[in-house]
Parts: structure tokens; C-alpha cells; sequence
């Protein structure tokens, strides 16, 4: 297993050719993450999930997202960026949606359900291009914590949310918690995880 700051590293040393959806995929799948060292980047909220930044390229950004029992992410898709996502603590279940119709000039969507998976510290998964709406949960029944590692390319800054009963989408911006081990809302109620 190695250091998170060695993951990062190491992805750097691929080049850009080989930073595709195998490429990338078959790298995580050799490198896991010890997660001891993920600790000075590990903020938990009651609230929500958290964003964690621990490394950033034009090329690529890491963040580890910290799930608390029962949390997911809304359903949403990565604006055309690449996307792998590894669990060095707990596991997470993907559920995916096909886009039946979408109006940008309504935000009107149609979602169907399509399929899902559960990604533990020895699956790790992509993000299909073709269908990349999805949402990510650590539901109740998983009954622990969990943190999932992902590697965005390019980095990217907003992404669509998409609400099934509304049956409209929009565009958010992301937000990160915390930074290179800091919190970027001091007053945000976190908890610090030792690991």
C-alpha cells in the first residue's frame, strides 16, 4: 500500500496519452492507498459529505470524500470530465441514470434508473462516458463510514444536478471543504477523523 502523497505522485509520472479511462483504471487497480496517511485529509460532517482537495495538475485533481453513515450525493454527471473513484476505507454503491430527454433552454431532464455497483478497497471503478449521470451513497445498511478517493480529469469546477421528481436539472458549483489538510470554512462544523 502506499502513502496518498505517493498516489498523487505517481500519477503525475503518467503521461497525458495514458491518461485515459484504462490507463488510469488499471493504475488504481495496482496502486492502493494506505489509509492511515489519508488522515490529514479527512473532515466528516453530519450534514453532507465533504470534498477534500489533496492534489491538483492541469491534468488532474485528487479528492478524498468523506461519507458519513447514510449519505449521498445528489444525482449529477462531471461536465464531460473523466472520472475514478477508489475506496481505501468502507464502500460506496454507484447508481447510475440513462438520460431520456434533456431541454437546456427549460432545464427540463428525464432520468431512468440504469444499472449500479459497490466499490471497496479492492474495486475500484470508472465513471462510464457514456452514461455519466450517477449518484453515491454510503447507505445505513453499509453500517460504517467511508472515504472514496477520486481522480477527476481535467479538473472542473461546476457540474449538472439533476432532480428526478422535478424532472429538472441545473448547474451547481463545486465546493471544496477542505484543501491541502485545511478547512477552507473554519466555522463549517467538522470532524476531525484520526484513522
Amino acid at each position: 500500500m502506499l502513502p496518498v502523497d505517493e498516489f498523487a505522485r505517481l500519477l503525475t509520472t503518467i503521461p497525458d496519452e495514458k491518461f485515459h479511462r484504462q490507463g488510469v483504471l488499471d493504475f488504481m487497480h495496482g496502486h492502493k492507498v494506505d489509509p492511515e496517511s489519508l488522515a490529514p485529509y479527512l473532515f466528516f460532517s453530519a450534514e453532507h459529505y465533504t470534498r477534500n482537495l489533496i492534489h491538483k495538475t492541469p491534468l488532474f485533481e485528487l479528492i478524498a470524500i468523506c461519507w458519513d453513515i447514510g449519505q449521498k450525493s445528489p444525482i449529477h454527471n462531471h461536465c464531460n470530465q473523466e472520472c475514478w473513484m477508489a475506496a481505501p476505507m468502507g464502500k460506496v454503491q454507484v447508481h447510475n441514470f440513462k438520460l431520456v430527454r434533456k431541454d437546456p433552454a427549460t432545464h427540463f431532464c428525464a432520468l431512468e434508473p440504469s444499472t449500479h455497483f459497490v466499490i471497496d478497497p479492492d474495486s475500484p471503478q470508472q465513471v462510464d462516458p457514456s452514461e455519466p449521470i450517477h449518484l453515491v451513497a454510503n447507505p445505513s445498511s453499509f453500517g460504517a463510514r467511508a472515504v472514496t478517493l477520486h481522480v477527476y480529469s481535467k479538473p472542473y469546477s461546476t457540474c449538472e444536478v439533476y432532480d428526478l421528481k422535478a424532472r429538472r436539472y441545473e448547474v451547481v458549483a463545486l465546493v471544496n471543504t477542505s484543501e491541502y489538510g485545511a478547512l477552507l470554512n473554519p466555522d463549517f462544523q467538522v470532524e476531525k477523523v484520526a484513522v
